[in-house]
């Protein structure tokens, strides 16, 4: 099970990875925060009025064809409104999911915990500095508390029998990520989208502790990406400016950090299900 913010995120954090484990026959659940509603129309083809006014309906419609490639068996929305960036209007909501009592999403969450059993999770890091959205922000939140309620009898009864997962990931971009890449872009003397902003971000490398090659899966991550018409401009030179065989080449890996874990802390793991299966 993997927990998101908004449609979109999905396919940009550890899309490979659950390409990899579906297509081996493990059953992938999405749970996706937020409608997306407050994104910006970032392709310019898709800026129109009529997508403007349907917007979440547009985002829906993305988000089950982009979970379709990726291979999601299942895709369940938490049910609050897209929060926006902080100090906007869209931020003050009552319905949006920065603003939902703690309880209640976790509540939400746990359900859905229980419901799917997942026997691996994959969330947002504790350490979110170099993007403090406040859905982001709010995944993390609740992640752990629904971790740790999820198999507790006495924690929402109403919600379903217990269900104990057994690992909690945290995904992240690492640096080395990013400097592969950077480096790519120069070897074929491609301008970088990666400017010097980028490597002022704290690093988290040192905690990283599973790196699942997923080579195979780099197109499929570019088609999930470009199921998400209105987000993401496929001119854009950050998520296409290198051809997917050479993002794979630079760069072969999704990154996590297991943050939790029922089965014994293990480091240098190659396998999201190491001491699982």
């Amino acid at each position: 099970m993997t927990i998101h913010a908004h449609p979109d995120d999905e396919s940009s954090k550890g899309a490979g990875s659950v390409a990899l484990y579906s297509d081996a026959g493990v059953t992938a659940t999405l749970v996706c925060c937020t409608g997306g509603e407050e994104g910006d129309i970032l392709n310019p083809a898709m800026d129109r009025p009529e997508i403007k006014q349907n917007i979440a309906k547009v985002r829906q419609e993305e988000l089950a064809k982009a979970a379709n490639i990726i291979g999601y068996k299942r895709v369940h929305y938490l049910g609050y409104r897209d929060s926006g960036m902080p100090d906007t209007e869209a931020n003050k909501n009552p319905d949006c999911f920065a603003n939902a009592p703690l309880d209640e999403a976790v509540g939400r969450l746990v359900k859905i915990i229980r419901e799917e059993k997942p026997h691996v999770i994959v969330t947002y890091p504790d350490d979110q500095q170099g993007y403090q959205h406040p859905d982001h922000l709010k995944v993390f939140d609740i992640s752990l508390p629904a971790w740790k309620a999820a198999g507790d009898p006495l924690k929402f009864p109403e919600f379903g029998d217990p269900w104990t997962p057994l690992k909690l990931y945290y995904t992240t971009w690492s640096r080395a990520r990013i400097e592969a890449l950077h480096d790519m872009f120069i070897k074929l003397k491609i301008e970088s989208p990666f400017n010097d902003a980028w490597f002022d971000r704290p690093s988290q490398d040192h905690r990283i502790t599973t790196k699942i090659d997923v080579s195979k899966f780099s197109q499929r991550r570019s088609d999930a990406l470009l199921a998400h018409a209105t987000q993401v401009d496929p001119n854009s030179p950050f998520w296409f400016g290198l051809p997917s065989e050479k993002s794979a080449e630079a760069y072969p890996w999704d990154d996590y950090i297991l943050a939790f874990s029922r089965v014994g802390q293990i480091c240098n793991e190659s396998d999201l299900f190491e001491g699982v299966k």
